[in-house]
């Protein structure tokens, strides 16, 4: 039962119906009766509504339900140990369950959705047992119908579910309030904090409650994740005072701690295997780099001779810009040692766009032009532009911006041009799909 950690509001603001209209809503739309299509009595909030056409087309049955899908202890046990969450449970425990007899129970997922921890009253714990909430089951919406927890890890958003929103019936005795808990620096999903009790006990404070709640878990790991970067900065600062050449101190997750003799970076991508496996890595924007465990982080030495020598590794780069999947544009880059590939935000397979387009290079107001149709906007691309030069290095040019004219680049587009990058609304990307698709422009291949 859940909520997601944009903590942004709710876009409808209708109050849920009473429980005794809200079931009887229910048994007119879902119950085992013929289902009254033309219903026009009063109806649940748009979000529930939605959820539970779409759990009926997908044929669960709203009175039998199904076998609530559970990991073992082990696994419960090793996704504990990976998560970040369990650094902030104790704050959760003293802000949410005030007293041991709490009309709630406190549970907290992992990003798929099983219960990785579950406290609360004893007695609410046995109720929560005949539904199968109980610590390592998957609690998605398509698993167990419409609840809190399943509603958050779809829409990415805060949700309540009240008595009988709920889709199976044998939930209808619960309320759940849940939200989302993110990595603060990369924006991840953690997993989701919820809150259940008796639906005639939970008060209306409790939406505000777990979201709040929420934001103050991601404000204390972002506080554990400083402290832990300003131990390790504190470690290498005598190291890299000996080390020759360029060298980077960086924590398991790739966050730059101190660097010297190189481009500073806020974080170096890790390879898909994790760091360690080899002596000698391949890392964007870096070339070969030794790669050697330290107190809690790496220290990574650039192989090049110098710093002014990572540029050289662009020489012979191949750039491919992969646009066929809509909504999921990727960059891959190889060259040197190996390859890397990244998803790109919209706006960054935009820019990619245009620079693949004109290798010659653009402008930043033609870049403002071409992306916004307002040349005065260059502050923003600049911004952005920067961005991208933490992925690209040496591989992005300016004055003008360009990509450099030692690699190679491609685009993998659609196969209907009109799909290129089609909830883009640049202008000069919706010259290029007309361009394209009139036979007028090439993508470079």
């Amino acid at each position: 039962m859940g909520m997601r950690s944009t903590h942004r509001p709710a876009r409808n603001h209708r109050a849920p119906l009473s429980t005794a209209a809200l079931t009887t809503t229910y048994d007119l739309v879902l119950g085992s009766g013929p289902h009254d299509t033309d219903f026009a009595g009063p109806v649940p909030r748009p979000e529930i509504t939605d959820s539970w056409e779409r759990l009926r087309r997908l044929g669960l049955d709203p009175d039998a339900g199904r076998n609530v899908r559970r990991i073992g202890v082990a696994d419960v046990q090793h996704r504990r140990r990976e998560s970040q969450l369990d650094t902030v449970l104790p704050m959760l425990r003293t802000t949410l369950l005030t007293s041991d007899d709490a009309p709630v129970l406190l549970a907290v997922t992992d990003p798929q959705g099983h219960l990785l921890w579950l406290d609360g009253a004893r007695h609410l714990r046995r109720n929560a047992d005949d539904i199968g909430f109980e610590t390592g089951a998957r609690w998605t919406e398509d698993e167990v119908g419409t609840n809190g927890i399943g509603m958050a890890l779809r829409t990415e958003r805060p949700i309540a579910v009240h008595s009988a929103e709920h889709y199976l019936r044998s939930h209808h005795a619960w309320t759940c309030v849940a939200a989302p808990v993110r990595d603060p620096r990369t924006g991840r999903l953690l997993g989701i904090l919820d809150l259940s009790g008796p639906a005639h006990q939970v008060q209306p404070h409790l939406m505000r409650l777990t979201a709040t709640a929420a934001r103050l878990a991601e404000t204390e790991l972002r506080a554990a994740q400083l402290e832990s970067l300003h131990r390790l900065r504190t470690l290498a600062t005598g190291l890299l005072a000996r080390v020759s050449g360029p060298a980077l101190v960086v924590d398991g997750a790739g966050w730059t701690a101190a660097a010297v003799g190189v481009p500073p970076v806020q974080r170096l991508r890790l390879p898909a295997e994790g760091w360690g496996s080899r002596p000698v890595e391949w890392l964007p924007t870096l070339g070969e780099c030794a790669v050697e465990p330290l107190g809690g982080g790496w220290l990574v030495r650039p192989l090049g001779t110098s710093a002014a020598g990572v540029d050289e590794l662009s020489t012979g780069a191949r750039i491919r810009l992969d646009l066929r999947q809509p909504g999921r544009p990727e960059l891959h880059v190889s060259g040197g040692a190996g390859s890397w590939s990244h998803v790109l935000s919209p706006r960054h397979a935009e820019v990619l766009l245009l620079l693949a387009v004109h290798r010659t290079g653009l402008s930043a107001a033609q870049l403002a032009e071409g992306l916004f149709g307002d040349r005065a906007r260059t502050v923003t691309v600049r911004a952005e532009l920067s961005r991208l030069r933490r992925y690209l290095g040496a591989l992005l040019d300016h004055r003008p911006y360009r990509l450099t004219a030692s690699a190679a680049v491609t685009v993998d587009g659609p196969t209907e041009p009109l799909d290129l990058l089609a909830t883009s609304s640049a202008p000069a990307v919706r010259d290029l799909r007309a361009a394209l698709h009139a036979g007028a422009a090439r993508l470079p291949a």
